[in-house]
């Protein structure tokens, strides 16, 4: 999971987040200036205070220094247009101008202001086209490329060096990308809604754009809450695998540890059934448990430390190799069934599971020339299950507890369930579950 979280490139996640603000930015423009209007209609209407009869007139516009527009008449008179008409209908210098005015009582004084326009130059003056100038392909393609360009710029310096900045770090980067989007405002694109013409701010009648001043306040808003909700995300995920990664190493360290504390116990019985044999003299019998002890060492030594699972057939083997250390100790006074469905033979279990629970059973229980002492190993319902039956001691031996709770602890840290122990007046069985194998 690291090495996916480390190999994925930052990237792709900036310029999607990147090309998201680019839409909303340009997409949302048409909208803004409807509100504009609307806006500026109410401001309008609040300062008219009275409506005069609607005229016709012709004559040419001249545009002041401010922006306003004036149409001079052929008898001299002068028609005012608001600055932000003559903005949104991209009216030029000496415009010829047939126009719908009216006399209106504006604050203390009268003026004939400009209704709407009804040609321009000898054509019929096209409102709707104040719309679908703006919707050609270029002029969104220009737009969109700026404002992802400019998206996908800050979005590196607030990411800039890995997602562990400090807080000091973040006001100095956000502080920045500010500056950058102040500049940057001055050669924003600016679409001319009749032409279709895409020109920078610096170039354009206004120096404040509501418009461009929104779409560059909302990316610079979406760039640092994006940089600073990702970031704290990013740590909480780092702050998560750590860890996991310490939970992991602890239940190994367990494990070890628990795995450790079998091997002293499983060495004990093992030297004691040997000496026995040595004090026989039984060459033959001796040699062959020997061969048996090797093998189980061997399997110790290379499963005692294993934190992972070992095949059943694995385990029955090494099994059925302990089990003969104890028939031959006790002269075939004790008889172990092995009864394991072909089915079962790939699922898993840790390592060294049984040992304990046939040394338990030898250990607790009375063995006998007069009734053969059974231990039954099978396999049913995914369990694998060892059973004896109880033949209480005189002087019973005294459990410590160590090995059935050292199993059990590892069931829990391997498999998170837990070992069922079975014990009534007749039998003691312990069921282990068994881990189905990978397909």
């Amino acid at each position: 999971m690291i090495k996916r979280l480390k190999s994925r490139s930052p990237y792709v996640g900036y310029a999607f987040v990147a090309i998201v603000v680019s839409l909303v930015c340009n997409f949302s423009y048409l909208l803004l200036l409807v509100a504009n209007q609307s806006d500026a209609g109410q401001r309008r209407n609040a300062r008219i205070r009275d409506n005069r009869t609607i005229i016709e007139v012709c004559g040419k516009l001249s545009i002041s220094g401010d922006g306003f527009g004036y149409i001079i008449t052929e008898s001299g008179d002068s028609i005012y247009i608001d600055r932000q008409k003559v903005h949104w209908l991209n009216l030029q210098e000496n415009d010829s101008l047939r126009i719908e005015a009216s006399e209106q009582k504006y604050i203390e004084a009268e003026h004939l202001i400009m209704r709407r326009v009804l040609e321009r130059n000898g054509e019929d003056f096209d409102y709707g086209a104040l719309y679908r100038g703006s919707e050609q392909w270029h002029v969104v393609l220009y737009q969109f490329i700026f404002y992802f360009i400019l998206a996908f710029v800050l979005l590196l310096i607030m990411n800039a060096k890995g997602r562990d900045a400090t807080w000091q770090q973040f006001m100095l980067r956000s502080t920045i990308c500010a500056l950058i989007t102040f500049a940057t405002y001055f050669i924003s694109p600016v679409p001319l809604m009749h032409s279709g013409e895409v020109i920078p701010v610096y170039k354009s009648r206004q120096l404040v754009e509501f418009v461009v001043v929104l779409k560059s306040c909302f990316m610079l808003a979406v760039v640092i809450l994006y940089s600073r909700i990702y970031t704290l995300i990013y740590r909480e995920q780092q702050i998560s695998l750590e860890n996991e990664m310490l939970r992991n190493e602890n239940l190994t360290t367990k494990y070890n540890m628990l795995a450790s504390q079998i091997n002293p116990h499983f060495l004990f019985n093992s030297l004691s059934s040997l000496s026995m044999l040595v004090r026989e003299k039984d060459e033959e019998r001796a040699l062959k448990y020997i061969d048996q002890l090797s093998y189980t060492f061997r399997y110790l030594s290379q499963n005692g430390s294993n934190s992972t699972f070992v095949a059943l057939r694995e385990e029955i083997q090494f099994a059925e190799a302990y089990s003969y250390l104890f028939k031959i100790r006790y002269a075939d006074k004790i008889v172990f069934d092995f009864d394991i469905e072909e089915q079962y033979l790939d699922y898993k279990l840790p390592p060294i599971s049984l040992q304990p629970l046939i040394g338990n059973a030898v250990k607790h229980n009375t063995i006998s020339s007069k009734q053969l002492f059974r231990v039954r190993i099978y396999t049913k319902d995914g369990y694998l299950i060892v059973s004896n039956e109880k033949r209480p001691m005189l002087e019973p031996n005294p459990g410590t507890g160590v090995g059935l709770s050292n199993l059990n602890s590892r069931y829990q840290l391997l498999l998170n369930q837990e070992i069922e122990i079975i014990d009534n007046n007749k039998e003691f069985t312990v069921c282990l579950p068994l881990e189905k194998p990978n397909e």
